[in-house]
């Protein structure tokens, strides 16, 4: 099962290597500096629990519950309260670029203490805070929680999470983010600092924006500034390390940015990245990138089993004799070792010569992932080795 799975994985290669080359729209691989979105967070409360909520454990709860019936102007000691149909949860939220006042975003519940489940609840309004302290959307709503859990007195049955749900568009946005999108025309500083650059006329006062790839790679940034250049028909585009291109707006395109980029965005790039293998070692998993190269390396691949079997053995005093029954234990240990297969890569030896010389060692992916280790160890795997 182990060969064919390597097999397969060699045949995908092999297909994947057949291609020329490969290339990616510009707004693929870049983000524009300023179009971002931003995490929200809060504190809540979900009611209409069917005795799934907090237990007595969870103070927080209670104090919640108690400051919440204050503000409604009733006031009741928090010893008599023993709640069983409320939990406290945390919000979050992804707040995308551009959202305006009155779009409704989705939001993530969370349990926060020992509730069962939140199956059946309903979020109150809660206040989603952004990274500054401020409220930037009101989450309130049914939960959805794609799972449930059952219990009886001799049994429990549980499907995905019951304690995390979901509420779609549950959250209206009250507060736009400040300057989500800059086209910066001034330098950075103070006002004096600014004023002598403008005097010594050191820079271009042409708006400008900056585009970040993000993949950092010094060739595909080269790449990109030199389709941008050729596209507008001038040198516009700089970049100015391996991730960032700063872009002239053109006079042609002045106020007319959004209309710049939506062109641009569209411009097929051909990248260019650096050579990686990927492990994930919980699933076997073995991602090897196109550009990766072995050197010259001999590879010997054998595969020792050690079986251990115990068989007690129970003698009996003879009849009518003072003995007594004796278990003495009986071990027998054997030891076998497959011979080792030996396999020569020649110097820079692409992907698929290194997929088809493991096939010849008969490796299965749990190995595959230890034999890339090992090459990597002695310095013959000319990628970086990722293990995630």
């Amino acid at each position: 099962m182990g060969n064919l799975r390597i097999k397969i994985f060699s045949l995908i290669l092999s297909l994947f290597m057949v291609i020329p080359g490969f290339s990616a729209r510009l707004k693929d691989i870049v983000d524009i500096e300023g179009v971002r979105g931003n995490y929200l967070i809060g504190y809540g409360l979900v009611v209409g629990l069917k005795g799934t909520g907090d237990g007595v454990l969870s103070k927080f709860t209670v104090q919640s519950v108690v400051n919440m019936l204050e503000r409604f102007g009733i006031k009741v000691p928090k010893e008599q309260i023993i709640l069983k149909n409320v939990a406290a949860v945390l919000v979050t939220a992804y707040l995308p670029p551009f959202a305006m006042p009155g779009q409704r975003i989705d939001v993530e519940v969370s349990s926060l203490g020992d509730a069962k489940s939140l199956q059946g609840g309903t979020l109150l309004l809660t206040p989603l805070l952004g990274p500054d302290g401020k409220v930037y959307a009101l989450a309130q709503g049914p939960l959805s929680l794609g799972g449930f859990a059952a219990e009886g007195a001799g049994a429990r049955i549980q499907t995905a999470h019951p304690t995390a749900g979901k509420i779609p568009n549950g959250a209206i946005v009250e507060r736009p983010v400040e300057e989500s999108l800059r086209f910066n025309a001034l330098p950075k500083g103070t006002p004096e600092e600014i004023e002598k650059i403008i005097q010594k006329r050191e820079m271009d006062l042409q708006p400008r924006i900056t585009l970040s790839l993000k993949e950092p790679d010094f060739s595909t940034v080269y790449k990109i500034a030199e389709a941008i250049n050729i596209y507008l028909k001038g040198n516009y585009a700089q970049p100015k390390d391996n991730r960032n291109i700063e872009l002239v707006i053109p006079p042609s395109y002045k106020e007319k940015e959004i209309k710049l980029l939506a062109e641009l965005e569209n411009i097929e790039i051909s990248t260019d990245t650096p050579a990686k293998v990927v492990i994930d070692e919980r699933t076997g998993t073995v991602v090897i990138g196109e550009n990766v190269r072995i050197s010259k390396v001999a590879i010997a691949h054998g595969n020792i089993s050690i079986q251990v079997k115990e068989y007690p053995e129970v003698y009996q005093p003879y009849p009518f004799s003072p003995g007594e029954t004796v278990v003495v234990p009986r071990t027998e240990i054997e030891a076998k070792e497959k011979k080792a297969k030996v396999v020569i890569l020649e110097e820079s030896a692409t992907l698929g010569e290194l997929v088809r010389a493991l096939n010849a060692v008969g490796a299965t992916a749990t190995e595959l992932i230890s034999i890339l280790q090992a090459i990597k160890a002695a310095g013959a795997l000319q990628a970086e080795l990722i293990i995630i």
